[in-house]
Parts: structure tokens; sequence; C-alpha cells
């Protein structure tokens, strides 16, 4: 079995939820079988490998530690007997040591590769025996059915919870992150234990707003030393990271094949890239979609939207603020939030923020390293944006020029707006919370399109990736740590502890995942048709500041500062100017 540094249990080790709980249940009924047994006859010798291997594998599956003296007391014999069975399966291969500090003086124990095996077989085994033995004609023809020809297809299909790193990372005062204050990183911070115990060292976790999770990744940059071993980031700051030398290039750094890139939503992946190098890990992938009331439209005899047209159609029939419920709600917070509503406003008339080539399916945002691109705000499909957002005015709830990423949700759950623009991030405020109005009555769609343009799914989401100036001495082990927080394993642990966002093919199409929510076959489907897309938000250095430029302008212009064509007029100048200033004009 490979036992490199801080390398996972290789995958024939893993076990499937279907496996865990079999040898769980089969660990359970020979103890008490035991029990029956000792009281048959009153006289017994225990079998210390059994009892051992047993209780290491069950210590193991409920993600309990154990200690030497631990494993020796559940042995059954003295402790001298005891400590040669345990060096006996040490040296066999049977049980694997970790260290549990630096000297290496105290370790826990691990049940290997060869053990997880053999128990997998026996449970099992145990099962068809006793099925065959047992069991009716009807039972024993269903076991055997199950076992040959169900049970393997579906193991094929599912993920396991993540393994214990055979060595655990060696990084003084623990490992320490930086993430946006999201419910998917919620999520990882809920799961700080079990993660501790997959790499062995303490977990220190700083959240922040996303204004303000960019204001600290820059500062962190400026530092001497980096203060974190991984950082967050959105996806359209990768350029300026590149650009800047804030982040170590992956391929660099490790053999970007052990991160399987071909199990990335292809969208999420390349926008990890800047000039063909990856710069981080997509660690979510969460596509802003129309969510929408199904109950609510179909008592109303209506058809879901697939146009901008038929949206304010719709937002207009469900509106009637005289009983407290309104037609949408969307990002309209000046800055920020509402610049990214303009950005895929735009996309949805079919038309980037940039002079982007166009490629099937869409543009092509993959050659913006090389710093031919200029900002295309004032144009015919930026003028139907902003009209189509002066109309979401008239059918949207009267705070709506300060809702921004959380608040455009919170109405929707509660059922106050019919429909609203939002990632899939936010989807536990009403999926998992049965009190709120809209839960279980909610459907999903690609942005619908305005000009006869193609339906997208503008991608969001953040990436995990490595700062430039970390501790040389930290750099293995926050590879190691990368690995593990971006693999299939933890990202299907986020999503059954309430996350809606996957980045994975693989997690996607686990069965035990799609049962959880009806937005990860929906989101798989946009995917299939290539709807997922990043170029609405294209990842140029200078992207934060346009982005904030459309979003004062267009403020400005919903409050009726400014006309529509005077905002884009307007937004564009500074978005030049501000390219003339970085030399790209």
């Amino acid at each position: 079995m490979n036992q490199h540094k801080g390398e996972l249990v290789p995958k024939a080790t893993h076990l499937t939820p279907q496996a865990k709980s079999e040898i769980i249940q089969i660990l359970s009924f020979l103890e008490s079988f035991e029990d029956e047994v000792d009281g048959l006859l009153e006289m017994s010798a225990p079998n210390p490998y059994f009892k051992m291997s047993s209780y290491l594998v069950r210590r193991h599956l409920e993600a309990k530690v154990v200690t030497p003296t631990s494993l020796i007391g559940a042995s059954g014999v003295p402790y001298a007997t005891a400590t040669r069975r345990m060096r006996e399966m040490i040296e066999a291969g049977l049980i694997e040591q970790r260290p549990r500090t630096a000297s290496g003086k105290s370790y826990s124990l691990h049940p290997s590769a060869a053990m997880l095996d053999a128990w997998t077989t026996f449970s099992s085994r145990v099962r068809r025996i006793a099925t065959h033995t047992f069991g009716t004609p009807d039972a024993r023809r269903a076991g055997t059915r199950d076992y040959y020809f169900g049970g393997s297809y579906r193991d094929a299909q599912t993920i396991q919870p993540p393994q214990v790193l055979l060595e655990p990372l060696k990084l003084s005062g623990g490992l320490r992150i930086l993430v946006h204050g999201d419910p998917t990183f919620m999520v990882m911070h809920g799961l700080k234990r079990q993660f501790e115990q997959v790499v062995g060292c303490a977990i220190q976790q700083r959240a922040f707003s996303i204004d303000r999770l960019h204001e600290e990744a820059v500062k962190n940059a400026q530092r001497p030393t980096s203060r974190y071993d991984l950082i967050a980031l959105d996806l359209p700051w990768v350029g300026e990271f590149a650009e800047n030398g804030y982040l170590l290039p992956l391929d660099q750094i490790l053999d970007v094949e052990r991160l399987n890139p071909s199990d990335f939503h292809t969208a999420g992946w390349q926008a990890a890239h800047w000039g063909g190098r990856p710069y981080g890990v997509p660690s979510q992938t969460t596509p802003e979609l129309l969510l929408y009331r199904k109950d609510l439209l179909a008592e109303a005899g209506l058809e879901p939207p697939q146009t901008t047209d038929a949206v304010l159609r719709i937002a207009e029939e469900l509106h009637d603020p005289a009983r407290g419920r309104y037609g949408i709600a969307w990002n309209a917070a000046r800055g920020t939030a509402l610049g990214h509503t303009f950005m895929m406003t735009c996309a949805d008339f079919g038309q980037p923020l940039l002079n982007l080539p166009e490629q099937a399916g869409g543009y092509d945002a993959s050659q913006l390293a090389d710093g031919n691109y200029r900002p295309t705000i004032d144009s015919e499909a930026g003028l139907a944006a902003a009209e189509y957002l002066l109309s979401l005015l008239q059918y949207s709830p009267p705070d709506i020029l300060s809702m921004s990423w959380y608040e455009r949700v919170r109405p929707f759950a509660n059922g106050k707006v019919a429909m609203a623009y939002g990632y899939t991030l936010l989807a536990p405020y009403y999926e998992q919370n049965p009190s709120c109005a809209a839960f279980g009555h909610v459907g999903y769609l690609p942005h619908p399109s305005g000009s006869d343009a193609p339906h997208i799914a503008p991608v969001g989401g953040y990436l995990l990736g490595i700062p430039a100036n970390i501790a040389p001495e930290r750099l293995e082990a926050a590879i190691e740590a990368l690995i593990v927080f971006t693999s299939p394993e933890a990202q299907k642990l986020y999503v059954e502890h309430g996350s809606r966002t996957y980045p994975r093919y693989s997690v996607g199409a686990d069965p035990e995942v799609r049962r959880l929510s009806p937005i990860f076959e929906a989101v798989e489907a946009m995917s299939w048709r290539d709807e997922l897309q990043f170029w609405p938000r294209p990842p140029i250095p200078e992207i934060n500041e346009i982005i904030r430029i459309c979003g004062e302008e267009c403020h400005d212009m919903l409050r009726g500062v400014q006309s529509s064509r005077a905002a884009l007029r307007a937004a564009q100048k500074r978005a030049d100017q501000c390219l003339r200033e970085a030399g790209k004009l």
C-alpha cells in the first residue's frame, strides 16, 4: 500500500456507505453472537486478533481515535499477550500507525487497506451465508441477485466519506484558511472536528463578506509571510491575483493530475486558469439561476419563463403589494452587488462586458492574459440590459435598492417574492427549512434570455489557492490540505451537511447526493447542455473595479438620477479610464 507522506488511502480501500453500514451491522451481530456463545458453556477463550480487529474497524468507521492502550484493552487477553498480538498485526500490514505528536512517541492506530478489504469481503459473505441458510427461497434469490448485479453498480456510483491521511500534516499552529462567509464554507467550518481528524492537525478558519475577503486577501499578499495556508477567491479575481503574483501556479508546485481535472465542471475548471495555468482548485461551482415558485405559477396557470419578456409578464401577474407579495427580487444594492447583476444581464442579452471573441456556445475568455480587451458597456445589448433592470424595478420589493446576495433570497424563502435571481449556494435557506413558504416548491432555470440570445447560467463560486508568500516549510502540507478539501469525498460531505454547490461531476452523479435536492439534477442538465458559462464574469485584473463602477452608475439610473443611456456612457468612460491607468488602453 502507498504510504507516501500525506497521501490519502488509495481508492481501492475506500468504503462506500453501503459497505460501511454492512460492516457495522455484521460487527453488531457477531458481538451479540459472541455473548451468546460465552454464556452457553461458560468455557471459552478469546481470539485477540478478531477482537482487536473488530474494535479497530468499528472505531475507524465511527471516526474515533484508537490508541495502543485502548486496542490492548479490547483484546480480552493479558497485557503482554495483547501487546505481542498487536505487534504481529502491525508487522503483517494489518494495522497502520499515525504519529499524534511531533516527537512521534504518541501515535494512533488505523486499519490498513488489507484489513478493510478483508472485513468488507467477510461482511458480505456472512450476510449471504445467513440469507442462504435462514432466508426464504425468494429472499435467497433476491440476496444473490442484489449482491452480484445491484451492489457493484451502486458502489461504483457512490462516494465514501474522506479517509484520514496516513501521516498528519505538520503545521505549527495548525492549518489556517481564509474563506467567504457563505453557507458552504460555514458547513466546512461546522465539520471542523471531522476534518481535523482527517488531516491530523488543528484548523483555523476566518470568514469575511465578499468585499472584505478581497481586501484581506490583497492585504495578506503584501505581508512578508502569509498568515494563511489556503485562501478562497471569487472566480473573477483570478486574473488580478495571478498577474500580481499573489498566488502560486498549481502546475509549479504539484502534479495537477492528482486533482483529477476532468472531474470538474468545465466552466469551473476553466475559470481557475489565467494564461493557461491553474491558480486554484474549484471549491464551489455555483451558477446563478432564476428561482421560481412552482406552486404560485401553477395556481396562476403560468409556464416557467424562458425569456426576459416572460419574466416581466409573470412578475407583473404575481406582483400584489397589497397582500405583501412582490414579483421578483435581485441584486440591486449599490456597487459590487448591482454591478454583478448588470454584468450577467448583459450576458442574458448575448454580450459579455468585454470585447471577447465569439466561439461555439458563447465567448472565449481563455486568452485574457494577452491583455487585448476593452469594456463594451455602452452598447445596444448594454442598453437592453439596463432597460430590463428598470422594468424589473416595477415588480420588486420596496427595499430592492438595498438588496444584495442574501437579502434577495430571504424574502423569496419566506413567501414575499414569487421569483428571484440567486446562486445555488443560497438554496439551504429554503430547502432545509420546512417552515418557510418556499420549501418544496422551488423550480430552477438558467437565466431567461433576451434578444433571442442562448440560455446561460453564469457560473460563480470560489477557488481555493495557495498564497505565493506562504512560508516554505508549510507549502507541502498546504498542498495536501488543498487536495483533501477539494476532493470528491470532501465535496460530498459538504453536500450531506447542507451545501448546495458542487464543482465535480462525480459528486453530482452520486445517487445519494441526487436524492438530497432537485437542484443537483437541474444543474447537471444545464452542464450537459453547455449552459454553465464563466465568460459573463471575465476574470481580468481590473474586473473588481469595473463591476463596482457599473454598480454605482446603474444604481443612480435605478434611483432616477440619470437616464439609462447616461449611465452607460458614464460607466464606459470610467471603465476605459481604469484600463488606461492600468496600461491596457
